[in-house]
């Protein structure tokens, strides 16, 4: 038998963010410390006739200041947010991809809905006007990898690029996956992450209809409220985060910042219900313990976990029992948080946010909070209920659980050089 192949290591060079609260990673950080919520009433479209009135939508943001009109006009929003966060990631990492890189140089990104808002005006178009009110461009910028398309497009990268769709749990999956092509030399620099534009019409009114969202229209900044026995259910949230992923000796070998160092991911499916996590908790257990397993550390090395945290009662009390399962009593110890409580739920961008959450704890000594978490789930665990707590984050893990049982977990460690 053939020896496995080393390992090659991954860190984080760059990361990019397009939020309810905020616009790029800082502005998002700075929110999170706030304890500043991003849901309010639906502006984008009217919501007068749905039961849900309420999400986390994008402000301020204009798609030509990251890309020509000519392109913004042909392609989904989601899209937009996927090469806004991209191009964001790339300045933060300084990274240059010339020609002799491009090659090496891979894309996933992420998604759980994909390019819906065009989906969904090509559909009215089509009953209006017939198949001529449809544009040439429908086939491409429709398909839920046109995101990672057009972002390789924009950046030049050459490798391997693709769409990951494991409903909430893209994000998370798309950076393990990318991982794991720069871990066994597929790659040398992968840009990975996850993108939604989940505040539209159908959207909002499919996923109501799942009795999934809350439905506090007149208390939209305390609506999301994971852990906390009082929540009636998820905030449907847009957004965006990508990450350069780089094999650690290029990054050495060029000077880059490394943020932090990506050890460990695990994936599972419950294989229990359509949209009901398994009551046990066991896929979301499995993915957690396959992420330690992946990192080589033990679950009493994890200083933080960014959870899932949806604000739905199946999803907090199966990841509350899980972690505590897998814990043991080192779970009553660790700072467990959601950052869902201030951006609401951002579907295929969620994981890969949250993971730039965990790296920024890390790096600023501080965890983010759990608002609202008034009356928490389970008493004994510190879910960081309303303000940021101090705490050194060596190695962190961050969850992500989506409907159709996908599990993704990632695992970072501080750089230390």
């Amino acid at each position: 038998m053939n020896p496995q192949p080393a390992r090659r290591r991954v860190v984080i060079t760059g990361r990019g963010a397009i939020t309810p609260i905020g616009l790029n990673v800082a502005e998002f950080w700075a929110s999170l410390m706030a304890g500043r919520s991003g849901i309010g009433p639906i502006t984008s479209f009217d919501a007068s006739g749905l039961p849900v009135r309420i999400a986390g939508e994008i402000k301020g943001f204009e798609p030509t200041d990251w890309m020509e009109r000519k392109v913004s006009r042909r392609i989904d929003r989601f899209a937009h947010y996927a090469i806004a966060s991209t191009l964001q990631a790339l300045e933060e990492s300084k990274l240059t991809i010339d020609d002799d890189i491009a090659p090496r140089v891979g894309v996933l990104v992420g998604s759980g809905f994909g390019a819906t808002l065009i989906l969904h005006h090509s559909a009215i178009n089509m009953v209006e006007k017939g198949f001529r009110g449809l544009t040439p461009w429908i086939t491409a910028g429709a398909a839920i990898d046109s995101a990672a398309g057009e972002v390789a497009l924009r950046v030049n990268a050459q490798g391997p690029s693709g769409a990951i769709s494991t409903a909430c749990a893209s994000g998370t999956d798309a950076v393990g996956m990318g991982m794991r092509m720069i871990m066994y030399g597929n790659a040398d620099v992968v840009l990975a992450g996850g993108s939604d534009n989940s505040v539209t019409s159908v959207d909002v009114g499919s996923a109501a209809m799942s009795r999934a969202l809350s439905k506090r229209n007149d208390d939209p900044e305390r609506a999301s409220r994971p852990f906390d026995v009082d929540r009636d259910g998820f905030v449907v949230s847009a957004g965006a985060g990508m990450v350069v992923l780089e094999e650690l000796e290029h990054a050495l070998s060029r000077g880059a910042l490394i943020l932090a160092e990506v050890i460990g991911y695990g994936a599972s499916t419950d294989a229990y219900h359509p949209t009901a996590p398994h009551p046990t908790g066991r896929g979301a257990r499995q993915a957690m313990q396959a992420a330690l397993t992946d990192a080589g550390v033990r679950p009493e090395d994890i200083d933080y976990i960014n959870a899932h945290g949806t604000s739905t009662v199946l999803n907090d009390r199966t990841e509350s029992q899980a972690i505590r399962t897998l814990f043991g009593e080192h779970a009553l110890r660790i700072p467990i948080s959601s950052t869902k409580s201030m951006t609401g739920h951002m579907i295929g961008a969620a994981g890969v946010v949250e993971l730039m959450a965990t790296v920024n704890a890390m790096l600023d000594g501080r965890v983010p909070p759990t608002i609202n978490c008034d009356n928490p789930e389970d008493p004994e665990l510190n879910y960081v209920p309303h303000k940021p707590q101090e705490h050194r984050v060596d190695v962190a893990m961050s969850n992500s659980f989506g409907f159709a049982g996908h599990n993704a977990v990632a695992v970072v460690r501080r750089w230390q050089g």
